[in-house]
């Protein structure tokens, strides 16, 4: 059987990992809308539509060490390039397990479909939902593979009190299956938010977006 996106992010978050042996694994699209490259470590996979053996091709004539090279700027450009797809950054992707119990917040979903953070993920995830507390607003949704997705907003007035922490624990308590994120490195505020909750660093991340 053929191994797709799903079945390696799925034994990812079990913390089963493609072996370590600096090589590139091509595997399809999961949907039209999600294409892009995840890196863990020293293996990445590529998931486009493309020929394989372009892929292979640009890699090795990106001229840099073979364990950067599906992140780095050449081959990246390259891949946009080929596939007219525009990105934002490239991520730390990190996963959570479910936690039992009762969550920490007490939330408050948003039925507005209009609310703007609702809006913004719709356009990049399914059967998304969405919820606040005082200060924050909490979002879940079906991503890259159907992954099931977190994003949380704090507002600045609040910041720097562990509510970011407090929300995306609290996400954990929601969820019968691993949670995703995506984090930009440069974003530290975040990323300590999301170690601290205990969500493990698996790899980085870049999406391609449909122009």
């Amino acid at each position: 059987m053929t191994e797709t996106l799903r079945d390696i992010l799925d034994a990812a978050a079990r913390g089963v990992f493609p072996p370590p042996d600096g090589r590139t694994t091509v595997v399809p699209q999961p949907s039209p809308r999600s294409a892009g490259v995840v890196a863990f470590t020293a293996h990445s996979v590529v998931f486009t539509d493309e020929d394989p053996r372009w892929v292979y091709d640009t890699l090795r004539a990106a001229d840099c060490d073979a364990l950067a090279a599906t992140m780095n700027p050449r081959f990246l450009a390259a891949l946009m390039e080929r596939t007219g797809r525009t990105t934002e950054t490239i991520d730390s992707v990190l996963v959570g397990t479910p936690l039992p119990g009762e969550p920490p917040l007490a939330l408050k979903e948003i039925a507005d479909a209009c609310h703007p953070r609702i809006g913004y993920a719709q356009g990049r995830r399914d059967e998304v939902r969405a919820w606040a507390v005082e200060g924050g607003v909490l979002v879940m949704g079906r991503g890259v593979a159907g992954r099931l997705e977190v994003s949380v907003e704090v507002d600045e007035s609040v910041r720097r009190r562990g509510l970011g922490r407090l929300l995306v624990t609290t996400a954990r308590h929601l969820v019968t299956e691993p949670l995703w994120a995506q984090v930009a490195p440069g974003n530290a505020r975040s990323v300590r938010a999301f170690l601290a909750a205990g969500y493990r660093p698996v790899g980085a991340e870049m999406l391609l977006h449909g122009t």
